[in-house]
C-alpha cells in the first residue's frame, strides 16, 4: 500500500472521531508488515486524561488482534495541516520499534518521517 492510499484510509476514519470538546478530528491508518491496515480516530472525554488519540486507537486495535510488526502510520487532521503524534503516542509506538515510518498529511501533500527522529531519546528496553 502506498502513502496516498494509507492517508486516504486515515481520512475516511477521521470522520468517525468523537471530538466534541476540541472540534479537532484526527484519523490514523496503521500498516503492518504483512499488509493489513488498522484504523483509528481520536475519542475525547470530558475528563481529558481519559481521551485517546487516533494513533493509539489504531495500535490497540491491531495489537488486540495479534499484530506486532508495523511498517507505517499515516495521520491526517480536520484542519488539513500536518499533525504529529503527541509524546504519549510516540512513546507508546516506540514499544514496537523505532523504525516505524510516520506519514503526515500537509494540505495536498505529505511529509514522511521515522519515529526514532521524532523521539530521539525514547525509553526502551531494547
Amino acid at each position: 500500500m502506498n502513502n496516498i492510499d494509507l492517508l486516504q484510509k486515515a481520512r475516511e476514519t477521521m470522520k468517525h472521531a468523537y471530538s466534541k470538546y476540541s472540534n479537532f478530528q484526527v484519523g490514523a491508518a496503521l500498516l503492518t508488515k504483512d499488509g493489513r491496515v488498522y484504523t483509528g480516530c481520536n475519542i475525547e472525554n470530558s475528563s481529558y486524561g481519559a481521551a485517546i488519540c487516533a494513533e493509539r486507537v489504531a495500535f490497540v486495535k491491531a495489537i488486540s488482534e495479534g499484530a506486532r510488526d508495523f511498517q507505517a502510520l499515516a495521520l491526517t487532521s480536520s484542519n488539513g495541516k500536518d499533525v504529529y503524534p503527541c509524546g504519549i503516542c510516540r512513546q507508546f509506538m516506540s514499544e514496537f520499534g523505532l523504525d516505524l515510518k510516520i506519514i503526515v498529511e500537509d494540505n495536498d501533500t505529505y511529509k514522511e518521517h521515522v519515529l526514532k527522529d521524532l523521539l530521539p531519546a525514547a525509553f526502551t528496553s531494547f
